[in-house]
């Protein structure tokens, strides 16, 4: 009787293991529109924040898998023809993140609920109370970028120097801190560093002046020539228009078997 059960227990299980239910599904891959940025233009930098600890959460993001920009292919040949001109001025583009998975904005949305992670708030927020990361609009529960055509990107002065990796529990630094004090970063002088949650991080805030107002409006200028509409609370923020998907976010993984080809 005990083999007779062991046996039925072992046919369960294997109906069970073949079950489609019972199987892992296959991680969702991109329409055929995406494509890898540096298959289209490999001179832009890629420094993708969001794989590594050294983003306002303290530890890599749910959704990224490898770092590696994804976006459309409008915005990507756009990006391209932006890096042309500015590799004959001397400069380059660097891209912090581009195509966002909705599980990575869920991660966002758990983390700002969790009122008590504060790990990171020395850096990225000094100012703002984690409880008002929502009503603020830091934090918000869709992303343009999961739409494919927003990314998140800089300037770096040519020849590019490297960037010191950043170790986790080492002492932060307000993003707000002159560019000698914080976290050192290749990329020209912005008044802040990427996503601060601070209003000096508005593209167009008065007390950004000098050589820092023009580094932005070198960025903007250089990228509204090409089809790209700059958020006006984030500096490094664009979004290429119009929209290859604007109603759509999705999820698949930040993974190279996600684009075509791949």
């Amino acid at each position: 009787m005990l083999r007779g059960l062991a046996a039925g227990a072992a046919t369960l299980l294997t109906v069970a293991a073949l079950s489609p239910t019972a199987q892992a599904a296959p991680a969702p891959k991109a329409p055929e529109v995406f494509v890898a940025l540096s298959s289209v233009d490999p001179t832009i930098i890629q420094e993708m924040r969001y794989i590594t600890p050294h983003d306002f959460v303290g530890e890599p993001i749910d959704g990224y898998r490898r770092p590696l920009c994804i976006l459309t292919r409008p915005a990507a040949e756009a990006l391209h023809r932006a890096q042309l001109k500015l590799l004959r001025q001397g400069y380059s583009l660097k891209v912090y993140d581009c195509y966002r998975p909705q599980r990575a904005v869920d991660h966002f949305v758990r983390w700002a609920k969790d009122l008590d992670d504060e790990r990171m708030k020395a850096e990225f927020y000094p100012h703002v109370d984690k409880s008002r990361l929502f009503a603020d609009g830091y934090i918000a529960e869709k992303s343009g970028h999961s739409r494919g055509s927003t990314m998140d990107l800089t300037l770096v002065k040519l020849p590019a120097l490297p960037t010191r990796p950043y170790h986790p529990g080492q002492p932060l630094v307000p993003c707000y801190a002159p560019k000698n004090d914080r976290f050192p970063d290749n990329s020209v002088d912005m008044g802040t560093g990427f996503d601060c949650f601070d209003t000096l991080a508005h593209t167009d805030d008065p007390r950004i002046q000098g050589a820092q107002r023009a580094n932005r409006q070198f960025l903007k200028s250089t990228l509204a020539a090409q089809g790209f509409v700059n958020l006006p609370e984030e500096w490094w923020h664009f979004t290429y228009q119009p929209e290859t998907f604007p109603d759509t976010y999705f999820d698949f993984p930040v993974a190279w078997r996600s684009v075509a080809g791949h």
